[in-house]
């Protein structure tokens, strides 16, 4: 099994939101429904995050590693430092198989548990993380965008259920309607029962005479949705916008995911962004420069009059209040910054020559 940070690409010394971050790259990178995804990598992906994006598990994993994951927590469990990585099957310590059971439910069992059963549970739907370009000008007015995803919904035949519209509701006869079958684990202690959800009803205890036609008996079809999607003035480039329950369809009507949207803003080709600032660059003649004057100008919010005073220098710039990026939460409003650049020219007449060796004589 690979080590669940290398699958992630992180460090051990990685932080949760590292964690985060390098899930949501790999999962968008791999997920099944775009082109050339992978399905197994996305299946590693997303165990090695349900493990490491939880305090606990992590720390249970970074104690144990990999014979912690795979026998529940073998080194150091039971408080008397055994090794049950030699039990296993393919072991060499005795032929014992813990196949891959709850650890805890073996020693629950052991030590007066009294066959402790797991709890009904309806797997959650997947998350589905999306990339959005939008331009310069829609990062400072704000925009809605629509976009069309390719994902499970629930079924509209059978409403989430899984069952055909009008068959009979039937105890399940794996389970006899406890949602739970027993199995037996065999460890060095002995033999131990186990209790587990039950894979032909999935914990629900029922079943129905005919599974649902068009979606099988899942609850779920994949079909195309259009989203529609508000991206707020003032967001920043490669900030993060989650749609909580806009994801997948969970399992017979358990909490749909969420969806991710990474939005990424086209530069400008005279506006740059800085902060909440905007940074934008005007060129001036010399006689500008020297004697003052006004011009104008460009702004994201339409054009105006710039006064230019004599004897401004190159590089200066002068600061238009709240012609900047509005803030996310609309608190406020950013600036203008106009870097003024005199533009000296490459060739000048002989006149002009005679003018400027006058002002060199006459001193500066």
């Amino acid at each position: 099994m690979a080590d669940y940070y290398e699958i992630l690409g992180v460090s051990k010394e990685a932080t949760g939101d590292e964690i985060k971050k390098a899930y949501r790259k790999l999962a968008h990178k791999h997920h099944p429904d775009k082109t050339g995804g992978d399905d197994k990598k996305f299946k590693e992906i997303n165990e090695a995050y349900q493990t490491l994006s939880d305090e606990t598990k992590r720390s249970q994993y970074d104690q144990f590693g990999k014979d912690f994951n795979q026998n529940g927590g073998a080194q150091g469990g039971a408080g008397g430092g055994f090794d049950f990585s030699g039990f296993s099957s393919q072991g060499t310590g005795g032929g014992f198989d813990f196949g891959g059971g709850d650890f805890e439910d073996i020693f629950s069992n052991i030590f007066g548990g009294g066959g402790r059963g797991r709890s009904k549970s309806r797997k959650r739907g997947q998350d589905i993380q999306v990339d959005m370009e939008i331009t310069f000008e829609e990062m400072i007015t704000g925009v809605r965008k629509k976009i069309n995803l390719y994902k499970r919904v629930d079924c509209d035949r059978c409403n989430g259920t899984g069952g055909e519209p009008g068959s009979q509701i039937k105890t399940c006869p794996s389970c006899h309607g406890t949602g739970q079958i027993q199995k037996i684990t065999k460890s060095f202690f002995g033999s131990f029962s186990q209790m587990g959800i039950c894979s032909n009803c999935q914990g629900e205890g029922k079943t129905y005479d005919k599974k649902c036609s068009k979606c099988g008996g899942d609850g779920r079809v994949k079909e195309q949705q259009e989203i529609e999607i508000n991206i707020p003035a003032g967001i920043d480039d490669g900030q993060t916008l989650s749609l909580q329950g806009v994801g997948e369809a969970g399992e017979k009507g358990s909490m749909a995911g969420d969806l991710y949207v990474i939005v990424h803003i086209i530069p400008h080709k005279k506006f740059e962004r800085k902060g909440q600032d905007i940074i934008s660059t005007e060129e001036i003649s010399l006689s500008t420069a020297i004697l003052g004057d006004k011009i104008e100008i460009e702004t994201l919010y339409g054009k105006l009059i710039l006064s230019i005073p004599a004897g401004t220098q190159s590089g200066e710039i002068f600061r238009i209040k709240n012609k900047g990026v509005p803030e996310i939460n609309g608190g406020g409003q950013g600036n203008q910054l106009v870097k003024v650049i005199v533009r000296i020219p490459k060739k000048i007449s002989r006149a002009q020559k005679k003018l400027v060796e006058k002002i060199r004589d006459l001193g500066e």
